[in-house]
């Protein structure tokens, strides 16, 4: 079976997959263009695919009525960069990796909540920057974290492991707004009614995944309902927020700082958001972690299996 594998995996994902498999290895690490996505439709039997590989619906078109490819394993729990319908129509499987990166994510969420309240990425600069006088007792004095109140927008596996950390670690108040009833989050939390009464809290994390329902969820609106204190963090897709709207909300300090992992455009990151001192910027970083690459691409290279046996896939979406 010829695979295609659209980025640079872990060492041992890669020998795995070549010991199985015709395997093609794209060293680039940009994202496929809609016609290379063509291109491979109509020459593999599957493709391991990630985040940013175009496969709109014009790239799926464009590979004919009957593409080679059957299987699409998209290596991340995000998908929002594959037209599903589409492959559906055509023929083809789309698969993901949830589960291997639950907790990662859920780390980097809390990473970026400590980050952005205590002002640590604004310190960490100062402390390099060589103009650091000594302590001061009124000295970037940032936000207490414990006891608070926190509201997850999306109380799936990612949702439900912030709730964990937050209540268990910190003694947080945890609200969460979900589009459908969530009876057992596995511990106490209050799920609210509307997206409103979800942003009128100390702190909000956006854990919903990317879709078009979700696109600027987080608007003007949104952001207005955020108390002067709040601080608003994305671990999702950037998508999900207004960019420009968040912009315009750190600059006049109607919220206090957001802590960001994506972005709406990503890689790019807007000029004025980066000048801002109130936000906290990462690359992506979300599952960062050597195990965790290695269990996504297991279990990517699982539905591949899975394919190539005839077997039900195993988390097919």
């Amino acid at each position: 079976m010829k695979l295609l594998i659209s980025r640079t995996l872990p060492e041992r994902i890669e020998a795995e997959a070549r010991s199985l498999y015709d395997v093609t290895l794209r060293r680039e690490t940009t994202p496929m263009t809609e016609a290379e996505v063509s291109a491979a439709l109509q020459s593999y039997d599957a493709i391991l695919c990630t985040l940013g590989d175009s496969f709109s619906a014009a790239a799926i078109k464009a590979a004919g009525q009957s593409p080679r490819c059957r299987l699409i394993a998209n290596f991340g729990v995000g998908y929002n960069h594959i037209a599903t319908q589409a492959a559906k129509a055509a023929g083809i499987a789309v698969t993901n990796t949830p589960g291997a990166v639950t907790d990662a994510t859920a780390d980097i969420g809390m990473t970026l909540l400590l980050m952005t309240a205590r002002r640590a990425a604004e310190g960490e600069r100062l402390a390099r920057s060589g103009t650091w006088t000594g302590w001061q007792p009124t000295q970037m004095l940032g936000q207490h974290v414990s006891g608070k109140t926190l509201s997850i927008i999306g109380m799936g596996r990612i949702g439900k492991a912030i709730a964990k950390r937050a209540h268990y670690g910190f003694g947080m108040e945890v609200r969460f707004f979900n589009r459908s009833a969530v009876p057992d989050p596995g511990l106490p939390a209050t799920q609210l009614g509307t997206l409103r009464e979800a942003m009128r809290s100390d702190f909000v994390v956006i854990a919903v995944p990317a879709s078009p329902a979700t696109r600027h969820l987080i608007d003007e609106t949104a952001l207005a309902a955020m108390p002067p204190q709040g601080i608003l963090i994305n671990i999702a897709r950037g998508d999900i927020i207004d960019e420009s709207a968040l912009i315009k909300a750190l600059q006049a300090r109607c919220i206090a700082g957001a802590g960001l992992d994506v972005y709406e455009f990503e890689p790019a990151i807007p000029d004025a958001l980066r000048a801002l001192d109130n936000v906290t910027l990462l690359p992506h970083l979300g599952t960062s972690v050597l195990e965790v690459r290695e269990d996504m691409g297991r279990l990517a290279l699982q539905n591949i299996a899975d394919f190539a046996a005839d077997r039900p896939l195993s988390t097919p979406v």
